[in-house]
């Protein structure tokens, strides 16, 4: 029927979710995992986050540049038309639109051999940086700027049609460009691809609470124990949060994908429609189905690996933190089956109630100290194919200090007054 998607064109969308999103982008006998970590770089002399190019003294390619000369990087010009560097073994350094600095790893065999390389890399980053007074501050969102000292920094056509789409809506898409940092997870399908997808979107608010690190924005304290995950919660509910995860994932996940709106084609009536609705009508096909699918910003988003967007940026010191609380349950098959049996309930509020109540909510509290434990069990399980004992045992000391006592990162930063 015109004006409708027709039923072969929703299986041929769906179809290819499954095969993209949904199955491994390489076939491998072991899995793998990767990361992306965030810093937000600031200028320590004027407590601004550094301009990534220009005439001031101190800017973030100034010292990338540094650090490209000793360790044999190459400059290049990302597909987005963003400068970034190549690191010569799969991994990136790259900037999001306010300016923060991202690597992005290469796929690495174990937990461990990719903590080498994240720990190389921020070595070597604060080599360069720090002569120059720069600081890579690792927390949800920049704590001291307000939104009005924080312009787009990377004027690329599709950051500013993105701008533009969030500026409808509220300014929440403004500070979550210009001004958050995160440390994302990308796992592998693994050997029970539909449990995962389920245990991972169920995980996500006890995630949120347990590296919560944001509890302050533009001077403020917020009230927040992270005030990043607030800022998602507002961003746009039809392209973030979990899946409820019943049925058919990839099913479920393309009718999430068709109900979103088209941010970077034309408005119909003075307003942004539904992807459906440009399909159906032929002003879209296969290039820009693919195209607005890297518009959508879930807490679990699949793309041929499961990438856990839920924590806030992680200080480099406790990166195997994260890595055995996702990799402990992902490939631990035991693990897995517990956790699915602990997480036994869909609750649409608990990301909201996560990020603002943290581990200081008895019940949520209850249940990350129960994933933490699963997962160093799980960790304990597949031993150094997955983290070292040295490495497991510093995510140990973080649960230890942090989660099994009811506490997170965020506990740590001195309450300031309240923002009004």
């Amino acid at each position: 029927m015109k004006g409708e998607l027709q039923r072969t064109q929703r299986a041929a969308l769906e179809s290819s979710l499954r095969e993209r999103a949904f199955r491994p982008l390489v076939p491998r006998d072991r899995p793998y995992i990767g990361a992306e970590a965030e810093f937000i770089p600031i200028d320590g002399e004027t407590g601004a986050v550094c301009p990534i190019d220009g005439d001031t003294p101190v800017t973030s390619l100034r010292f990338l540049r540094l650090a490209a000369q000793s360790n044999g990087w190459r400059e290049r010009v990302s597909a987005k038309g963003t400068p970034h560097f190549e690191l010569g073994d799969g991994g990136t350094l790259g900037f999001e639109p306010g300016g923060q600095l991202e690597y992005s790893s290469p796929a690495c065999a174990t937990g461990s051999e990719l903590l080498g390389r994240m720990r190389a890399v921020v070595a070597q980053l604060r080599q360069a940086a720090d002569p120059l007074g720069v600081e890579l501050v690792a927390v949800g969102i920049d704590p001291a700027t307000p939104l009005s000292d924080a312009p787009l920094r990377l004027l690329t056509p599709r950051y500013r049609r993105m701008a533009e789409y969030f500026a409808s809506i509220g300014p929440f898409g403004d500070r979550m460009m210009r001004q958050t940092a995160s440390l994302q997870v990308s796992l592998d399908l693994g050997i029970e691809t539909w449990r995962l997808w389920r245990v991972l979107n169920r995980m996500a608010p006890y995630v949120t609470a347990i590296f919560a690190n944001s509890p302050r924005y533009a001077g403020f304290h917020t009230g927040h124990a992270s005030y990043r995950a607030h800022c998602w919660r507002q961003l746009d509910p039809s392209r973030t949060g979990a899946r409820e995860a019943r049925g058919d994932a990839a099913a479920d996940y393309c009718d999430f994908a068709l109900a979103a709106p088209a941010m970077f084609l034309p408005q119909i009536d003075g307003a942004y429609t539904p992807m459906k609705a440009h399909l159906a009508a032929g002003t879209a096909g296969m290039a820009e189905w693919d195209d607005h699918l890297t518009t959508l910003f879930p807490e679990i988003r699949p793309r041929g690996t499961f990438e856990v967007r839920t924590c806030d940026a992680v200080a480099p010191e406790w990166f195997a933190a994260p890595l055995a609380l996702l990799g402990g349950i992902a490939y631990d098959r035991a693990a897995l089956r517990q956790a699915d049996e602990l997480l036994d309930g869909d609750e649409p509020a608990l990301l909201a109630r996560a990020g603002r109540a943290g581990l200081s909510d008895p019940a949520i509290a209850a249940i990350a100290r129960d994933l933490a434990v699963l997962a160093l069990d799980g960790c304990e399980s597949i031993g150094a194919s997955l983290l070292t004992a040295a490495d497991l045992g510093t995510a140990r000391e973080f649960f230890d200090r942090y989660t099994l006592a009811g506490r997170a990162p965020a506990d740590d930063l001195r309450p300031v007054p309240s923002l009004s």
